[in-house]
């Protein structure tokens, strides 16, 4: 791709950014409902603290094989009427939104295993291209506020769909107690409501937004390769893993370490505020429903503060350096988390989850924009598909390892594996921070120049 294709993307207006970014709000419904309440569906139908992790596994598992190969077919789809990315939007937010209905009507573990293994590989599908997008349509000057965009409404999806099952109970008086093996009405119409907002903001995206035609001239000779097979597409995927960006392969050690505490927060903080501030004894205790609902709740808030701090976080981001603020907010996710564990009044909760959403928001915007500039704009899809192996893989270990160590370390504490989440947050920021290495401040231009010299070896 020449200098002057690179440059010819016209800004976009924020409406134009607003509207590319909402179907990121509908996809968070997706992630935020399983994160705020999986545990707690899947105690309800039986399984153990010390079970929870492995029930996780299939998602990630596949999760590992689809988005380098999403990434790869949407590098190499153009339709004339859908574009490059937006089909797999669709197709993932069909399937997605469908799982969402079923998932509170599932009668045993496999079940809801199953359909959680659905809902992350077709919320997998709907995602992943979304990173590209934003890379596809705005020009590098604009590439931070996309992903600010992005981090704002994943905030404001995750703050509605965390806060749902609350809303249900307190404000719709819906049962939040369920007998043995079924699911609370209160989390089911949570999930019916994800389901239509899954869908229709993904729907939105797709309809207001546009994308342009692939200016890559060896695009044509691209799409004749990727129609050799699994093979080549094989290959290719993994000599893009062999050939990663120096930066980008630091970067990705830092997401290595962060999202085990991410992981470890979604599998137990909601049950460890039923269990361990509530005092709630099982899922059929209404102490342990109302602290389940609560500890939702608090997810919302911090959800919340990724949306207030986003607004403000691309001029921290322009004072201090992108890794510099990148390390100061996972110190404040890592604090958030391990302060749980001192928490005897509820409400002091809200002030825990500041610090995680401080983080969240840095989380969601500050490593790809630490990769701006350092990929190879033909190759986004694949990238950002083998950038995520760096989530995907934590979660894989989480959920193979963590069942053992809850029983034979942790005798299934749930608030200790929260604060075990914020002892690895820290070591992220401690290597972001040192090994890290920003480009210094230059022009468009000149920046543009230089990323392409760096990715010619690649």
């Amino acid at each position: 791709m020449s200098l002057k294709t690179i440059l010819e993307n016209p800004k976009l207006t924020l409406v134009q950014i607003i509207n590319m970014s909402v179907g990121f709000f509908g996809i968070q419904f997706g992630w935020d409902l399983q994160r705020a309440n999986m545990g707690r569906i899947y105690e309800n139908l039986g399984a153990n603290p010390d079970q929870v992790p492995l029930l996780f596994l299939a998602a990630p598992l596949t999760g590992l094989l689809v988005q380098p190969i999403i990434g790869y077919l949407s590098d190499r789809t153009w339709h004339p009427k859908w574009g490059r990315r937006r089909p797999y939007f669709m197709i993932g937010a069909i399937v997605s939104s469908i799982a969402l209905i079923f998932m509170p009507h599932s009668s045993a573990l496999w079940m809801a295993a199953g359909l959680l293994w659905v809902l992350d590989v077709f919320g997998n599908i709907a995602m992943e291209p979304f990173r590209a997008f934003v890379t596809d349509k705005l020009p590098d000057s604009q590439v931070n506020r996309g992903f600010i965009m992005q981090s704002m409404m994943i905030g404001l999806g995750g703050s509605v769909a965390s806060s749902l099952p609350w809303l249900m109970n307190n404000i719709f008086h819906l049962d939040n107690t369920a007998a043995p093996g079924n699911i609370p009405e209160n989390v089911k119409f949570s999930f019916y409501i994800g389901a239509f907002f899954f869908f229709v903001a993904v729907l939105w995206t797709v309809l207001t937004t546009k994308e342009y035609p692939p200016q890559d001239v060896d695009f044509k000779e691209k799409v004749r390769e990727s129609n050799k097979g699994f093979g080549g597409g094989a290959r290719e995927i993994f000599h893009a893993l062999r050939n990663m960006p120096k930066r980008m392969q630091i970067v990705s050690l830092v997401q290595f370490f962060t999202w085990p505490g991410l992981f470890l927060m979604w599998f137990y903080y909601t049950t460890a505020v039923a269990v361990n501030v509530f005092g709630g004894k099982d899922a059929a205790d209404p102490v342990y429903a109302h602290g389940a609902d609560f500890g939702s709740l608090t997810l919302a808030y911090y959800s919340v503060i990724t949306f207030l701090f986003a607004l403000v976080l691309p001029k921290i981001a322009d004072a201090l350096g992108r890794k510099t603020t990148h390390a100061i907010c996972l110190l404040c996710g890592a604090i958030g988390l391990i302060s749980v564990a001192w928490v005897h009044d509820k409400n002091m909760l809200y002030l825990c989850m500041t610090g995680v959403g401080v983080a969240w928001a840095s989380i969601l915007s500050m490593p790809y924009a630490m990769l701006s500039g350092c990929l190879p704009k033909d190759k986004i899809g694949i990238y950002m598909g083998i950038f995520n192996f760096f989530i995907v893989l934590p979660e894989i270990i989480a959920s193979l390892g963590f069942g053992w160590l809850m029983r034979n370390v942790l005798n299934n504490d749930r608030l200790l594996a929260v604060q075990l989440g914020g002892g690895l947050m820290i070591l992220a920021a401690i290597i972001c921070y040192l090994f890290i290495r920003e480009p210094k401040k230059i022009n468009n231009v000149l920046a543009t120049e230089l990323g392409i010299e760096e990715n010619r070896s690649v």
